[in-house]
């Protein structure tokens, strides 16, 4: 995924150009033909829709669909703005053209269009007109506040990319650009309304674009701002995109799938109009006025329930589904009493999204019944009330201002959502882990579980109790030590269903240890948890990191006794308040000491470019000491679970991101695939002297089944100075052999092989193994 390509990868200067392929079949946006570019020297503003072409491009400028469309519902001062913010826009882009040949401009005007179907305010219109003269052509933000106002300046802002700072990867440089504009968003809907729009028009046009691109473009759609369209309610928007994206990233399929749908539709016909016909009549009956729909399948829906469900295209295809619009409330439930005598209902098959709606604000009653032939047929009953805000979510705020107050509740749900995003952004070490938090959070599938006052919380489909803690309040989460649900105790880490109430048991004493993280589903918990473990571990992990970086000055020739000056440069360069901050995101895996130390050695070059090391000493041997291991360090430093590493073992150290150090036995299979994937964070690492502790170690004993084996294999354990932490005996064989699995607490290998000699020696045993996996 591809993130920093977010929609400039679909445009260009003059030198590489970028794509329009404006298809009248999607959208009013496709009236603009090709555009033009205005003459600078135009001074009627009322003159802009006849604007002649630009010599380089032919064609009709016309932005005339985009004012009649928001002339319908903006006053002429507001008109002659949104004209004032084309025109600048024009002349910023002038020259610049996408791979189509068409004038850039085609493509704001396109992204306003689809914002004026949402009827979006003056403010996002012209945001929509002006979102890349900051990123394309670099003007600059007070610039757009003299123009256009604080507003609209801050709206397109928030749609920039960061400028062309140095980040130390490219997927940092994504994530960071990502994690502005979701804040921007937080503050204010608008801009990632405007950025859909935006990534809507380019998925449209993306045909032009190389194989490559395509893919690249529509994975990071499919992952990223589909489920920001689900999150939102703007069901529109999230079909198109998911098609969009499966017919570039799958287009064999794509197409094959398209043919199938074309081919069954004609054989379906027939069934479809005995269902609706009998819909209609059996609610006429009943004396409710009501709209009928066929509802079509989405291509990618269809595909996705094949793929997930193991389903033929025939098996899926057999399902019909109906959408019937009511007036009132209370005609909902009444026209479902009317299906369900009409049709028997399939048990298990209905759901109340009214009582209960989405966390997106959707609300519909579902309901499937065995319709004509013994074919499965879905409805969907929602009011006219409720059908809007289904198909614009939160874009229906502005689409729909005169029943503002039927959608309070979506606006309350939204607004929860995005003050958790800078909730998360608070807690969240760096960009990339934030971007984890978020899109774990973006997930639509979701469960509903009530309190013990009966307020109802939506979490993720797989959120443990911990989750439900955290989402209440941080402190609740920290604090947690049990939980009860549906009044009977359990753990923290079990996992909740619809309708289950939850109590959490709090204790002052009680913190977050790193297990918590391998059983919370969202976002939020997973930042606090991880805020909280980054917080107590400071001391640890600016020692640890203090070694790696001085480690990595060594390997470069530079002597880790760094003068104030170049610490100075350093810090003003790298955004950190002092050397100890840059020691902590070392030790937590947040920055690369090697990429660290490359960026000293620069600094010394560029300060004395012919003698680079002469000011700062002689350069001392090119040797890296590894890294000493105590097994003490504490939080910073962990022993790897999948291979359990020993004193005496050879061992080696992966920097693992917000983890600190993690040390591998030198021979662990999973280490050497970690190593593949990511060969810059590993270090040398070796065992210390005087180790005053003791050290997990796994082993397995194959022994004869018969009584009293596992009290004497235990015994001679604790004979030989060792503990045993845990304890496991599978079922014995056909040959009456059985293998007992012992976690035990050593000091050494030395030890461990004493051990292992005294259990063999045993009556019985056949066999022992130390275990690494």
């Amino acid at each position: 995924m591809n993130l920093n390509d977010s929609h400039s990868s679909l445009e260009s200067k003059p030198a590489d150009t970028a794509s329009v392929a404006l298809t009248a079949m999607r959208s009013p946006v496709a009236s603009i033909s090709s555009a033009s570019h205005i003459n600078k020297h135009t001074s009627h503003l009322d003159d802009i829709d006849s604007v002649r072409a630009s010599s380089a491009n032919t064609g009709v400028a016309s932005i005339t669909a985009l004012t009649n469309r928001i002339s319908e519902y903006m006053s002429a001062s507001e008109l002659k703005l949104v004209k004032e913010a084309y025109r600048f826009s024009d002349e910023m882009h002038l020259g610049q053209v996408r791979k189509s040949g068409e004038p850039y401009i085609s493509h704001p005007i396109a992204v306003a269009e689809i914002c004026a179907e949402w009827k979006l305010d003056v403010q996002a219109i012209m945001a929509a007109l002006l979102h890349d003269v900051m990123e394309d052509q670099d003007v600059k933000k007070d610039e757009l506040i003299e123009r256009f106002g604080a507003p609209v300046a801050t709206l397109v802002d928030g749609l920039s990319k960061l400028e062309k700072i140095e980040f130390q990867s490219q997927i940092e440089a994504q994530a960071e650009n990502f994690r502005k504009m979701l804040l921007a968003m937080a503050r204010d809907v608008r801009v990632i309304l405007v950025k859909l729009a935006d990534r809507l028009h380019n998925m449209r046009t993306l045909d032009f674009m190389s194989a490559e691109k395509k893919r690249r473009i529509s994975r990071e759609t499919m992952d990223v701002y589909v489920p920001i369209a689900h999150r939102l309610g703007l069901n529109n928007i999230y079909r198109e995109l998911q098609d969009l994206a499966f017919s570039h990233l799958y287009p064999m399929r794509y197409r094959t799938l398209s043919k199938a749908v074309k081919a069954a539709r004609g054989n379906r016909r027939e069934v479809v109009n005995k269902i609706m016909d009998a819909v209609k009549t059996a609610l006429t009956e009943a004396g409710l006025k009501a709209e009928v729909y066929g509802r079509e399948k989405t291509l990618y829906g269809i595909y996705r329930k094949m793929h997930d469900k193991h389903l033929s295209f025939s098996q899926v295809l057999d399902v019909y589904g109906f959408r019937i619009v009511v007036s009132d409330f209370r005609d909902s439930y009444y026209a479902l009493g009317s299906l369900h005598a009409l049709y028997k209902p399939m048990p298990g098959k209905f759901k109340d999204y009214i009582a209960i709606p989405k966390t997106n604000g959707y609300q519909s009653l579902h309901t499937t019944l065995i319709g004509p032939y013994g074919t499965p047929v879905e409805f969907q009953i929602r009011t006219r009330d409720m059908h809007h805000v289904a198909e614009s979510g939160v874009a229906a705020h502005w689409l729909y201002k005169n029943e503002e107050g039927s959608l309070t509740d979506l606006q309350q749900r939204t607004h929860a959502w995005l003050q958790s995003l800078l909730d998360i952004q608070k807690q969240t070490g760096d960009s990339a882990e934030f971007l984890e938090h978020v899109k774990i959070d973006l997930f639509p599938d979701s469960v509903y579980v009530f309190t013990p006052k009966s307020k109802i919380i939506a979490l993720p489909r797989g959120a443990t109790a911990l989750d439900f803690a955290y989402n209440i309040h941080t402190d609740i989460g920290d604090q947690a030590i049990a939980t009860r649900i549906n009044h009977e105790p359990v753990p923290l880490r079990s996992e909740l269903k619809n309708g289950d109430i939850v109590e959490i048991i709090t204790s002052p004493n009680s913190r977050p240890t790193p297990n918590w993280l391998t059983y919370v589903r969202t976002g939020k918990a997973r930042s606090a948890i991880r805020h909280y473990l980054r917080t107590i571990n400071l001391n640890e992990s600016t020692e640890l990191g203090k070694q790696l970086l001085a480690q990595a000055l060594v390997s470069v020739n530079l002597n880790p006794d760094l003068p104030d000056s170049l610490i100075d440069k350093l810090l003003n360069e790298s955004s950190a308040k002092s050397l100890d901050e840059i020691h902590t995101d070392i030790g937590i895996g947040k920055r690369m000491a090697a990429l660290v130390a490359r960026h000293i050695l620069d600094l010394v070059e560029d300060d004395s470019p012919s003698i680079p090391f002469q000011q700062y000493g002689d350069k001392i041997s090119n040797k890296r000491d590894p890294v000493i291991i105590y097994g003490s360090e504490g939080l910073s430093v962990q022993l790897a679970a999948c291979c359990l590493p020993i004193p005496g073992d050879g061992i080696v150290g992966q920097l693992k991101r917000d983890q600190g150090l993690v040390v591998h036995t030198d021979d662990c299979e999973h280490a050497k695939r970690l190593h593949i994937k990511e060969p810059d964070r590993w270090i040398d690492v070796n065992w210390g002297e005087d180790l005053n502790r003791r050290f997990d170690c796994r082993i397995a004993v194959t022994v004869t089944n018969e009584r009293g084996a596992l009290a004497r294999i235990a015994a001679e354990i604790g004979e030989s100075d060792a503990n045993i932490s845990h304890v496991n005996m599978e079922d014995g064989d056909a040959n009456d052999m059985t293998n007992i699995h012992f976690t035990i607490q050593i000091e050494d290998r030395t030890h461990l092989a004493r051990i292992m000699r005294n259990i063999k020696h045993l009556n019985g045993v056949s066999r022992i193994v130390r275990e690494h996996g």
